[in-house]
């Protein structure tokens, strides 16, 4: 197991092979204390600072793949009217190229652990923690510019090696192991809920037109500790957006069972459960209307945010639970998939969703 000596050890180590000429004076952690990431604010001794991620569990090669693909879309948007809301990925030292080598983003890496360094993104307000039906119809209408500008820029960035169906059929794989239960530490008829909701998953893709979809960037986790924002007129702007852990190149849908959470009327909680019910409440269907009315849904596109749900729980929860949490909360929350939010979700119907299509 990687320590957390070896982390901020391994920021210092990535920081000297970067080649700056300024030193680190100190290291303050700002990480979400539910990750098994580390995030660190380094300060400089040019009274500078900057942030550094480091990981030490899954793959290397899609940290780096995912990485690209956020620096990519950073740029691209500084020619939008989200200039500057996501940090710049640090690239490599113009003078550490070879002949010929073009920038690409640097990382850190010594085969069990890595690190990469952002642009400390300047914060502006949060959000109170529960939102005013005005304040949510200005969240809908905000994302709904956000992902249009993203859809804009999404055919010049390159599609992700990890799709939500390959991750799908790969749960599948896992499942249908004879080591699954001791692997999942849960027992047999556990497993095989599971299965039966992974494999019904899967034909929903199909079902929906997955594939047909357009890819573009997605943040997922949308949470008030994630983004800032700035008050105009009564209202606000998106401003700033950190925490890029659950990146990817997927149908926009991805974000919004995150913004339900947010928009719900309990309000972004710091307790940690994950029901669907957000999903129907009536300002979450306020928040999809304001949404809709600047980035129209059909029908098919707002019956797959369930799904977006589901695969919530089957991937990040059951599936990669332990890159993902502390231990203790990975295996509590594969209990409650199981026992809660997979049955609860079985009983739910999603219809009322269709009142915002356009």
């Amino acid at each position: 197991m990687v320590e957390g000596a070896d982390h901020r050890h391994a920021v210092h180590l990535a920081w000297e092979q970067y080649g700056d000429p300024r030193r680190i004076t100190s290291l303050d952690e700002v990480s979400a204390n539910v990750s098994t990431n580390r995030v660190y604010r380094v300060h400089l001794s040019d009274d500078s600072t900057l942030v550094s991620k480091v990981s030490s569990y899954g793959s290397y090669f899609l940290f780096v793949e995912d990485h690209d693909r956020l620096q990519r879309c950073a740029s691209l948007l500084d020619t939008t009217r989200f200039a500057g809301m996501l940090a710049d990925v640090w690239t490599t030292r113009l003078d550490h190229l070879a002949p010929g080598e073009r920038p690409h983003i640097f990382t850190w890496y010594d085969k069990t652990i890595w690190a990469v360094f952002y642009d400390d993104v300047p914060r502006a307000e949060s959000l109170p923690r529960i939102l005013s039906e005005g304040l949510i119809r200005n969240l809908g209408r905000e994302m709904a510019e956000f992902h249009l500008a993203c859809t804009d820029i999404a055919p010049r960035i390159p599609g992700g090696s990890k799709t939500i169906k390959s991750d799908a059929i790969h749960l599948l794989d896992l499942l249908e192991s004879p080591f699954a239960p001791r692997n999942f530490g849960l027992p047999p008829e556990a497993i095989g809920l599971l299965w039966r909701h992974t494999h019904g998953f899967l034909e929903r893709l199909i079902e929906l037109g997955y594939d047909e979809w357009p890819k573009i960037p997605v943040l997922i986790d949308w949470n008030l500790g994630n983004f800032s924002v700035k008050r105009i007129d009564g209202g606000f702007r998106l401003f700033s957006r950190w925490d890029y852990d659950w990146f990817r190149i997927e149908p926009r849908m991805l974000d919004f069972y995150f913004l339900s959470r947010v928009s719900s009327s309990t309000g972004d909680r710091t307790r940690f459960t994950y029901g669907a019910h957000t999903l129907l409440e009536p300002s979450f269907l306020a928040f999809l209307d304001a949404y809709t009315d600047v980035f129209p849904m059909s029908a098919d596109e707002l019956m797959f945010l369930p799904e977006v749900y589901r695969f919530f729980i089957l991937n990040y929860v059951v599936r990669e639970g332990a890159r993902f949490f502390r231990s203790d909360l990975c295996a509590q929350f594969r209990r409650d998939a199981v026992r809660s939010y997979l049955p609860g979700f079985e009983r739910t119907d999603f219809s009322p969703l269709l009142a915002v299509a356009r």
